[in-house]
């Protein structure tokens, strides 16, 4: 099986970063059944992703996370919890990618790979913090799903077609940061008229952060 090259590599290290922000375990176990089954050459620093054991233990997460990141208010606190975890392991993670034989790019790709690791785990949070602000749960569950598919897209996409992944993936944070304004500035005036409330001043309510436009006859 052919060893993957450079532009592979440097997809896999920005995919794995960016999708450990948003799904650490499920990243872990998609890698590690790659390896496992010979679908992809994995990189000396990540074969040990293939190990049986941690396989095991990441697809225990990932089905514990699948649940709890679809029940509003417990995935904020689920994600709350993982930030201190996430961060650092994306950066491990896309670390591991190149590995100690180039430990130039190896510090490299862990900077950067820490970096869009916490930019996709802001962009998850604040928006599903936001998300959590409407009554029904339907938006909840829809963006949760859509998460869980982004994540092996990704993975495949940067192997499969990794110029093309790179080019998604320069949009893909243009939107994340323009999602973390979005979410933050809605959050912030929300944090505003509960000191309000609690302070007796009068509450002109808040804008909700994603909304639908409708036409004047109530179509959409």
């Amino acid at each position: 099986m052919a060893q993957l090259d450079l532009p592979q590599l440097l997809a896999l290290a920005a995919a794995i970063g960016w999708a450990s922000g948003v799904r650490l375990y499920l990243v872990v176990l998609l890698t590690g059944l790659a390896g496992y089954l010979g679908w992809v050459p994995l990189p000396g620093g990540l074969q040990m992703l293939a190990h049986p054991a941690v396989i095991a233990a990441s697809g225990f997460m990932v089905f514990i996370e699948f649940f709890a990141d679809k029940i509003p208010g417990l995935d904020s606190l689920w994600d709350m919890v993982h930030t201190v975890i996430r961060i650092p392991a994306g950066a491990a993670l896309a670390a591991s990618v190149f590995g100690a034989d180039h430990a130039l790019m190896a510090v490299v790709a862990a900077l950067l790979g820490g970096g869009f690791a916490a930019t996709a785990h802001v962009a998850k949070s604040t928006t599903r913090a936001a998300i959590n602000t409407s009554p029904e749960p339907f938006s909840n569950v829809g963006a949760s799903l859509v998460e869980d598919s982004m994540v092996p897209a990704g993975l495949w996409l940067a192997v499969a077609h990794p110029l093309v992944f790179l080019l998604l993936f320069v949009v893909l944070l243009v939107l994340s940061v323009w999602l973390i304004r979005k979410s933050w500035r809605f959050l912030r005036a929300l944090f505003g008229r509960v000191a309000r409330i609690f302070s007796g001043r009068p509450d002109p309510g808040v804008t909700p952060a994603f909304r639908v436009a409708r036409r004047e006859d109530g179509s959409i």
